[in-house]
């Protein structure tokens, strides 16, 4: 049982390698969010400006809309790749729990078990900062994070306010990489 443990904790630990997923040992951090989260005030268009790079976001100019429904917060997630064609994936989101709304659950693939997305802090207006985290084994975890703006861009003190966030929680941001909105490259991108 041992050794299949860790032939399987190994290809695992592999493929994330691979994949540009970051991991660490240990179990997920818990980190505290958003009180009083409002999903209304949330809803909207949200630019990504910082994010752990993840295998399942390819290129630039990624953006988020959502959309709240019988409460159920529909998200449609864009991006544009680098042959020039923007990929849309649609899935939807709601609190696993009500009496944390701003520990929703993200879903894109049906029978695949839906991903945290835990907002950390918002002014609703002009920032989020988002969490999410994956046990495997409880051995080690993966981490995802996104600092979204209603703008292409946030000032440099926002973003480290944010980040700070983040390392205080025991979340490390060594690979946090920004992601390209320069107005004239995300032309094409929905308006």
């Amino acid at each position: 049982m041992m050794k299949a443990v860790q032939v399987l904790s190994l290809t695992l630990l592999s493929v994330l390698a691979v994949s540009a997923m970051t991991f660490h040992s240990g179990r997920c951090p818990t980190p505290p969010v958003q009180q009083s989260f409002d999903p209304t005030r949330y809803m909207g268009r949200w630019y990504e400006i910082q994010k752990i790079p993840n295998a399942f976001q390819l290129g630039e100019c990624a953006q988020a809309t959502y959309t709240l429904k019988d409460g159920v917060v529909l998200v449609l997630n864009e991006e544009l790749l680098a042959d020039g064609t923007v990929s849309r994936i649609e899935g939807t989101a709601k609190a696993k729990d009500p009496s944390e709304p701003a520990k929703l659950e993200v879903s894109f693939f049906e029978g695949v078990p839906p991903g945290n997305y835990w907002v950390l802090s918002t002014d609703y207006d002009n920032y989020t900062l988002v969490y999410g985290c994956t046990n495997y084994l409880n051995l080690f975890h993966v981490e995802f994070a996104w600092i979204l703006s209603r703008g292409r861009s946030l000032p440099k003190e926002t973003l480290v306010e944010l980040q700070d966030i983040l390392i205080s929680n025991g979340i490390k941001i060594d690979t946090l990489t920004s992601t390209d909105q320069e107005l004239k490259r995300c032309s094409a991108m929905p308006q």
